[in-house]
């Protein structure tokens, strides 16, 4: 322990080499100064490192995103067959004289 101690009095930062170092990354193995490193899970570590773990795996979002446009998918091909399908009961339900053409010489209109 005396030995690392003493070896780190010596070392420099990773980033900027006029700064004496205080702490070693224990992910990347390099040294840094108090600006450098930061407490994540009771121990010192850098920067880049802290990004890496923070970041969750390009595996792990594909996935989820991959059923989240499945699941849109699915949605919207039901919202666009009930849509037909209500817009064909509505033309369904109308009066066989609306089809003919008949309704429109309904007793409303004068004809001269």
């Amino acid at each position: 322990m005396l030995a690392c101690v003493q070896s780190l009095a010596y070392q420099r930062c990773f980033n900027h080499s006029a700064r004496e170092a205080v702490a070693r990354c224990p992910e990347c193995r390099n040294y840094f100064c108090r600006e450098c490193v930061t407490e994540h899970d009771e121990r010192m570590i850098c920067a880049p490192c802290l990004r890496k773990l923070a970041a969750r795996p390009l595996t792990q979002r594909r996935g989820f995103l991959g059923a989240v446009r499945a699941v849109q998918l699915c949605a919207g091909v039901l919202l666009t067959w009930l849509f037909f399908y209500w817009a064909g009961q509505f033309l369904l339900d109308l009066p066989s004289s609306f089809h003919d053409g008949t309704v429109w010489k309904g007793t409303w209109i004068e004809n001269p």
